[in-house]
């Protein structure tokens, strides 16, 4: 049976002259992308599995370096792609703990019982993780903050929020 990957971010440039990449991760403090750990870099459908030599950040950013990829020429060929850790390679979680990646796919309720949408996706921002909730002809970025989100109910798939005033009609 296939693994699950996950994906932590995307490659956007190269760095100097011998081989590093510019990683913009989905979580910056993520422990997952350490020296050894197998990977899969994904360029509009194209994968290839990668060996990761070295990995530390920079500024908002992580730089990384492949095994065998030691030169500008042989690293700007993966510029664009995302990169995929196993599901396994994630750091595990304390009981009520989850991944925002888990989420995706469940349905969001207002607490009063109306149906905002359905995660489509999240996105990272230096303000923190947003769900993007795709509703009936409109999407909504909802901060996955506990201020917000009410229930995480993962038996039906459900997410109850308790949005401000306002947030909906953004």
């Amino acid at each position: 049976m296939a693994q699950s990957l996950v994906p932590l971010g995307e490659i956007v440039t190269t760095h100097g002259l011998h081989g590093w990449l510019k990683l913009n991760p989905f979580n910056s403090s993520t422990t997952a992308l350490v020296a050894g750990v197998e990977i899969t870099l994904d360029k509009a459908g194209q994968r290839s599995i990668q060996r990761l030599e070295a990995s530390h950040p920079h500024r908002n950013q992580m730089l990384i370096k492949l095994k065998n990829v030691d030169s500008i020429d042989n690293a700007a060929c993966f510029v664009g792609s995302m990169l995929l850790v196993a599901e396994t390679a994630l750091e595990s979680l304390e009981s009520g703990q989850f991944y925002h990646y888990q989420v995706i796919g469940f349905e969001v309720f207002a607490v009063n019982g109306g149906r905002i949408g359905i995660v489509s996706s999240t996105l990272s921002t230096p303000g923190g993780e947003l769900y993007v909730v795709q509703g009936m002809g409109k999407e909504h970025l909802i901060p996955a903050v506990k201020e917000f989100i009410d229930k995480v109910d993962f038996t039906t798939a459900r997410i109850i929020i308790n949005p401000p005033d306002g947030l909906l009609d953004l």
